[in-house]
């Protein structure tokens, strides 16, 4: 039992409990090259929500939700895609649980580009009906690393693509017996600067995968889950210390 999911306790356990801070993992099950498994999204962000509450004693994992807006991935073999309106709806609801069962404060751990949009519009909104909800969202994890470990440490398009190195990497720490690395093989795309093109996937890459998820390692990956749990810990903690309050700070 892991007494941090909310799936393995019982309506007592989570009542004996001190917990205030929920983490919600937001996933996709679509296409990840040849080579990762189709729930990668889902099973990284929630490996993701966790690791960070092994550390925070005050937090509780929620469910991951498998399906996320994913579209723009049929050129792969497969997938199940929730519309964004759709999307809107269910994260709406699991924020009004939360908030009806008196936790207040929700960090979600998105693992899908697609599912950004929708994260926005559902907490913004969640947001404006409930002023007193702290909704914190890691929109992006697979970019974090790019920015926080040293200039260099990846070989590839800084680590980017869809099951490129960066995500092939954190597959190969996470769940290496679900990474078939002989079938790796990606493009990395042309995209313009400055400006957010809408692509359709088909547009990037003739493999599923974009970037080179030929130049993952395992090491990559461990060191890539050290530094996002990191930096969600340590948003957790200073929060903690600001008793959960930000923007215009009275003296």
């Amino acid at each position: 039992m892991n007494d941090r999911l909310i799936e393995h306790m019982t309506a007592s356990d989570f009542d004996s409990k001190k917990y205030d801070v929920a983490l919600v993992s937001v996933g996709s099950t679509e296409t990840h090259g040849g080579h990762l498994p189709l729930s990668t999204d889902t099973y990284v962000a929630y490996e993701i929500a966790k690791a960070v509450a092994e550390r925070v004693d005050h937090a509780f994992v929620v469910p991951p939700l498998f399906f996320g807006m994913s579209e723009h991935y049929k050129q792969g073999s497969f997938y199940i895609s929730l519309k964004s309106e759709h999307l809107i709806y269910v994260l709406k609801d699991i924020f009004e649980s939360l908030y009806n069962n008196g936790v207040k404060k929700i960090v979600v751990i998105n693992g899908h580009d697609g599912n950004i949009a929708p994260l926005e519009v559902a907490g913004r909104e969640f947001k404006v009906n409930h002023k007193d909800v702290v909704i914190a969202v890691l929109e992006k994890w697979w970019e974090l690393p790019g920015k926080l470990l040293p200039e260099g440490f990846f070989e590839v398009w800084n680590g980017l693509g869809h099951a490129g190195e960066g995500e092939t990497s954190i597959c190969l720490h996470l769940f290496p017996e679900l990474v078939k690395m002989e079938e790796a093989k990606g493009r990395v795309p042309y995209l313009p600067p400055n400006l957010d093109v809408k692509w359709d996937f088909s547009e990037l890459t003739d493999t599923v995968a974009s970037g080179d998820p030929t130049k993952a390692t395992p090491e990559k990956g461990k060191k890539m889950m050290e530094v996002v749990v990191e930096a969600v810990v340590s948003f957790i903690e200073d929060m903690d210390r600001r008793g959960w309050k930000y923007g215009y700070l009275e003296k």
